[in-house]
């Protein structure tokens, strides 16, 4: 029975990496010898369907590997509306910039907080590309509640930029979910305390 997923980690001066399958399981271990006869040497991200086998050690393996057309095809079936989806959340790094003037032009934010941002989301964006080249040499990975600590942080326009620009961390729906979280905690943290929201808030619950 095939199995679908794309490839997560790749050396092709070893000539191996891993799979991650589509159902969340855990990666699995490819050869290159399992590609067959290609022309195209095996990409990071590549859609593949394989089979599952378990090698004299009795770990398990893909095996049989293809590309998966069926997949490509529906994916690409409307060519630049996935791609204009994702870098559409670019904008919202301009619209928070945006945002930021405004709360400062209106109540005088402390003169250093645009830089933390600014340092922070630098930090966050070389901290994903270091990740993203361990990825591809097979090295240990940076953790995934350090990249959510560092978006949390005020770092995640960094973060945006570098998911969408190095196309790491960016399609997978659980780190996702969690990610958005974090800026929405943060953008949800700076309104509070950057407007007369939270004195407000407070005033109100001090009237019941």
């Amino acid at each position: 029975m095939r199995q679908h997923g794309f490839l997560t980690q790749w050396d092709d001066a070893k000539g191996y990496g891993f799979i991650t399958p589509n159902h969340g399981e855990a990666k699995l271990f490819v050869h290159i010898k399992a590609f067959g006869l290609r022309a195209e040497r095996p990409q990071l991200g590549e859609l593949l369907s394989f089979e599952l086998e378990h090698d004299a050690q009795g770990k398990r393996r893909a095996v049989k590997v293809r590309a998966d057309k069926a997949r490509l095809a529906s994916s690409s079936s409307s060519p630049g509306i996935a791609s204009s989806s994702s870098l559409s959340s670019l904008y919202l790094i301009p619209a928070f910039a945006a945002f930021y003037l405004l709360c400062h032009l209106l109540w005088s934010l402390p003169a250093g907080l645009w830089g933390a941002y600014m340092a922070m989301s630098l930090a966050t964006f070389i901290v994903y590309a270091g990740d993203k080249r361990a990825a591809s040499k097979g090295q240990p990975r940076v953790p995934e509640r350090t990249l959510h600590g560092l978006a949390f942080a005020c770092g995640w326009p960094g973060a945006l930029l570098a998911q969408q620009l190095l196309r790491h961390k960016s399609s997978k729906p659980a780190f996702l979910r969690r990610f958005w979280g974090t800026v929405s905690g943060n953008v949800l943290l700076f309104t509070l305390a950057a407007t007369p929201m939270l004195k407000m808030l407070w005033s109100w619950l001090a009237g019941r």
